[in-house]
């Protein structure tokens, strides 16, 4: 007797424990009953079923991150680039998931990669390669977003975001842009050095004649006041001549000596009564 009582006692501790299920904070749980949902409006808390009748199965509450590698897409200019996105998605109806996917969380996953990657490809076909990696990519991250929980509704998950890391060209197709932007950016150069060359060719010679003319002006200045400085002394000469002719004679001579015995080893082959030696000796007693 006593151990049917402990017998029965242990049957039914375990009716009560399978009877019994807790749900936490970052879970969602729906209550099957021969495979179909009787109930999928949980709140965090304890919560009871029929045993071997019913069963519960448990999911995440929290948001969940949908990541793959860099794919390649064509925009509308048919030019390839790679793509590397996420998603971030969350179950928002237990009951729809459970029926679309039978709660395998990799099923659901499959489905929304598939078709991420399809409405990412009609939107950048759409477009072309400066919308797509520059100012056009937020919208283009929106419009994924809204398309995507159009689409992915009957699978009772919600995309929260979608999140467009990076936007790159394959090798191939960047050495040919790299080829191509160097050729631009050559040509540039050699269009900007031949109108250089022109300009400062045009400087130099724009230089050279406005040095010719202040040269020739210059010149021409030169030449006048030169002139009139030999005018003046001409005229001192004239003048000075006329106050004394035979000072300035004697002082002309003296000048003359001057420059003839400059140096001490100067030499003169002269007739020593000449008009040259007239203030010299006997010839200048007269």
């Amino acid at each position: 007797m006593r151990n049917l009582i402990l017998i029965g006692m242990l049957g039914l501790f375990l009716l009560a424990v399978n009877s019994v299920f807790v749900v936490r904070a970052g879970e969602r749980a729906v209550l099957l009953q021969f495979g179909a949902v009787k109930r999928a409006d949980f709140e965090p808390g304890l919560h009871f079923k029929w045993p071997g009748i019913q069963s519960v199965r448990k999911f995440e509450r929290r948001i969940l991150t949908l990541n793959r590698d860099p794919q390649r897409y064509l925009t509308s200019e048919k030019k390839d680039v790679l793509v590397d996105f996420y998603v971030k998605w969350k179950i928002n109806d237990v009951s729809k998931f459970w029926t679309a996917s039978s709660g395998e969380e990799t099923l659901a996953e499959s489905r929304l990669e598939n078709t991420a990657r399809d409405v990412l490809g009609r939107e950048i076909i759409a477009m072309e390669l400066k919308e797509v990696v520059a100012d056009q990519r937020s919208s283009l991250m929106d419009a994924m977003r809204v398309t995507l929980n159009k689409t992915v509704g009957e699978l009772g998950i919600e995309v929260v975001d979608v999140r467009v890391m990076s936007i790159a060209l394959p090798d191939e197709v960047s050495q040919k842009v790299f080829d191509r932007m160097s050729t631009e950016r050559e040509r540039v150069a050699n269009d900007l050095r031949s109108k250089g060359i022109e300009a400062s060719e045009q400087i130099r010679a724009t230089a050279d004649q406005q040095v010719q003319v202040e040269v020739a002006v210059a010149e021409r200045d030169a030449q006048q006041i030169r002139g009139q400085g030999d005018a003046e002394a001409a005229a001192i000469y004239a003048a000075a001549y006329q106050r004394d002719p035979e000072f300035y004679g004697f002082y002309r001579s003296l000048e003359a000596y001057r420059s003839a015995f400059a140096n001490n080893d100067s030499v003169l082959v002269l007739d020593p009564k000449s008009e040259f030696f007239q203030y010299f000796g006997e010839a200048g007693k007269r």
